[in-house]
């Protein structure tokens, strides 16, 4: 059973890792196009 577990806690770290580099790259992207919106504004 300590098996089972330890492959059923890796898989949701794994899930847990990847949703977070996803959301921060999502965040990354939105804070790119706010500064770009400053930029033309600005013009």
């Amino acid at each position: 059973m300590t098996k089972w577990m330890t492959k059923w806690m890796t898989l949701v770290l794994a899930v847990l890792v990847l949703a977070g580099c996803n959301t921060i790259n999502g965040m990354g992207k939105d804070i790119e196009q706010a500064g770009e919106a400053v930029q033309k504004s600005s013009k």
